[in-house]
């Protein structure tokens, strides 16, 4: 197919599909003539891909590129392949000196109780003393306290889910596929059904005012 048919396969514009070979994220069709190129269901499917991952998973072209790379490097192994993931899409979250508190220390006994054996440059650890300090310095340490070991039960929960779909992967590729994208979109779908349930957990703990309209209903103009 021409680029034409790949725009309207994929309902992505031509200059997008452009730039996504300029930076990469597409792999070139093959040359036909000097000003022609052909593609196939291979572009279809990375042209998806791509828009996944920028538009749902909300990474940034560099971002997007360091996933689509482990996806095409078949030297990386798979053990490896969480690790770059990771990397990929977490935001750098730096202890300066001055910020530093005992957000570390507390992430780190945290991983000591529940038995998490890690590399020391995993940025989840990085991540979530930042957040632990942070609380601290708005003085509502109280969430910590009330959240930290719920969120790794939960996290545990969520880790077994992760792999557990490796595991149902076809085939090494596949599972590859599988962690590399559900590290991406994972992040999403669970920010999606945390702030459902927030919703839902807040009804059943602090109900709505009598006469107030229960979730749902539809609200009229004279409502407002």
């Amino acid at each position: 197919m021409r680029m034409s048919e790949l725009s309207a396969t994929t309902v992505t514009p031509v200059p997008t599909l452009k730039f996504y070979l300029r930076e990469h994220l597409l792999h070139a069709g093959e040359r036909t003539s000097p000003n022609q190129s052909q593609y196939d269901e291979t572009h279809v499917e990375r042209v998806r891909l791509v828009r996944a991952l920028l538009e749902v998973g909300g990474l940034s072209v560099a971002q997007a590129a360091t996933v689509i790379g482990v996806l095409t490097d078949d030297s990386i192994p798979l053990s490896s392949v969480f690790g770059v993931a990771q990397r990929a899409v977490t935001m750098p979250a730096p202890l300066t000196r001055e910020s530093r508190g005992d957000g570390a220390a507390r992430i780190a006994e945290l991983c000591e109780r529940r038995g998490w054996t890690v590399y020391p440059n995993n940025p989840g650890l990085a991540l979530a003393a930042r957040v632990v300090d942070t609380y601290a310095e708005l003085g509502v340490d109280v969430i910590t306290e009330a959240v930290l070991e719920p969120y790794a039960e939960a996290a545990d929960l969520v880790a077994g889910a992760d792999l557990a779909a490796v595991a149902a992967a076809p085939s090494e590729a596949g599972m590859t596929t599988v962690v590399a994208v559900g590290t991406v979109l994972g992040d999403a779908l669970f920010a999606g059904l945390r702030r459902i349930a927030q919703e839902a957990e807040s009804f059943r703990r602090f109900p709505l005012p009598e006469g107030t309209p229960a979730p749902g209903t539809t609200y009229t103009d004279e409502d407002c």
